[in-house]
């Protein structure tokens, strides 16, 4: 088996494909901006980072951030990985990237088309929002004792280790171009995801709806970010909420 390389091998979703690939059997290379001995921060480039792709046959691409920076980190490494004569880049987007004029959408977007046209053999899967992802935004919306959602809107959230093994079988096989979506097992109203999350957190808080504006929000309004046709997630919301909360609490 040849030699993969995980960008943001620590993160959410790169860990568990790290501990997949190498449950596989796999040499695994993890590749972040603060974990020796491939610490390195992709939108700079450099040394380091042909130092983590010599000799790897296949990256999968999962550091990304909201922050900016996810065009530059993707020239990088695919300038970086033609030197190496690597073989294959598998890259995780997100459904929608296309319909959702969202700034980090649109940012997703442009890596999929630098993917597609770096010369390497290449792989993209999009997924649905992680759980975890819903929690951090349930989490902030929660801290004011009047909880806002944005009104009409509905998500189809996945569990992240069904991600991570869909990209792990798909590193280890041979370049597929655009492969189908990944979507949770239930689109749900984002008021019905945040009564889960109360229930299970043990808050109370008074939901509120909130009408807002622009492009963005019609988008997701208009379920440009869901994926019913590809509800192919077995895990459900409730079932992670009751694996997160029950381990968070005393005894």
């Amino acid at each position: 088996m040849g030699t993969i390389l995980v960008t943001g091998g620590t993160g959410t979703l790169g860990r568990h494909v790290t501990e997949l690939l190498r449950g596989g059997g796999h040499e695994v290379r993890v590749l972040s901006r603060r974990t020796p001995p491939y610490a390195v921060d992709l939108r700079e480039g450099g040394p380091g980072l042909d130092a983590a792709l010599a000799g790897a046959d296949t990256v999968v691409h999962c550091a990304s951030t909201p922050r900016g920076g996810d065009e530059r980190a993707a020239e990088n490494l695919i300038a970086a990985a033609r030197r190496a004569g690597t073989a294959h880049l598998v890259y995780i987007s997100i459904v929608g990237v296309d319909r959702v004029p969202f700034p980090y959408y649109r940012a997703k977007l442009a890596v999929e088309r630098l993917v597609e046209e770096s010369g390497l053999g290449w792989t993209v899967l999009r997924a649905t929002q992680f759980h975890d992802l819903l929690v951090m935004l349930f989490q902030a919306l929660a801290k004011p004792p009047v909880m806002p959602l944005p009104a009409g809107v509905r998500d189809q959230p996945v569990e992240v280790t069904e991600v991570a093994a869909r990209l792990a079988g798909l590193a280890g096989g041979a370049p597929a171009g655009r492969v189908a979506d990944l979507g949770g097992p239930e689109v749900r109203t984002l008021r019905e995801l945040a009564d889960a999350y109360l229930r299970a957190s043990g808050r109370r808080r008074r939901v509120v709806s909130v009408p807002l504006a622009g492009r963005s929000y019609r988008a997701f309004r208009a379920g440009g970010h869901l994926a019913p046709e590809h509800a192919v997630g077995r895990g459900t919301f409730e079932e992670f909420l009751q694996r997160r909360f029950t381990a968070s609490r005393p005894g």
